[in-house]
C-alpha cells in the first residue's frame, strides 16, 4: 500500500484517446556568416610585369540544413555588366561535394552538390580578378545562393 491507497483494488471508470500526428515539412535553409565583403586590388597586390592582379577573402561561411532528397546549392550575381571577374569557391564542405571555382554571372552555377538530408557548412573563398589593362573601377555584386533539386 502506497500512501494509504490500495492499488490492487483501484478501479478504472473510463478511458479516452485521440490521435496525434506529427508532420515534418521540407526544410531547405541556408545562411551566410559574414555581411559585406570588400576585395581591394592595390599596388601591393600587383606583381610588376604581370597583367593579372587578384585579391581574395575567406572570411565568410555558408551554413545549411536540409531534410529532403538530394539537393544542391547554386550561386549567381545580379550584376550583368561586370568590369572585373568575381570568382567563388566552396572550401572544405562538411557534407556534399564542392564544385570547382565558379566565375559569377547572372546565370546560376552549381557551387555544392549532394547535400540532401544534412546540415553542414563550408568556407567561401572570393577572388576578384582584374587585368591591369582594364583600368580602375568598382563592381558591386549582390550574390544569391539558392537550394535546388539536383
Amino acid at each position: 500500500m502506497l500512501f494509504g491507497i490500495d492499488n490492487a483494488s483501484s478501479q478504472v471508470y473510463g478511458t479516452s484517446s485521440h490521435t496525434v500526428t506529427v508532420t515534418v515539412s521540407q526544410i531547405n535553409n541556408i545562411q551566410l556568416t559574414a555581411g559585406s565583403i570588400s576585395l581591394t586590388i592595390t599596388g601591393s597586390n600587383a606583381i610588376a610585369g604581370q597583367d593579372q592582379m587578384t585579391a581574395t577573402d575567406q572570411s565568410s561561411s555558408l551554413l545549411w540544413g536540409i531534410n529532403s532528397s538530394q539537393k544542391k546549392v547554386t550561386i549567381q550575381t545580379d550584376m550583368g555588366s561586370q568590369l572585373f571577374a568575381l570568382k567563388v569557391e566552396a572550401l572544405n564542405p562538411t557534407q556534399g561535394t564542392a564544385a570547382s571555382e565558379v566565375t559569377l554571372s547572372t546565370t546560376a552555377a552549381d557551387l555544392l552538390m549532394n547535400i540532401g538530408r544534412s546540415s553542414g557548412n563550408c568556407s567561401l573563398k572570393y577572388t576578384g580578378v582584374v587585368l591591369a589593362s582594364q583600368g580602375t573601377g568598382t563592381d558591386s555584386h549582390s550574390v544569391t545562393f539558392t537550394v535546388q533539386a539536383q
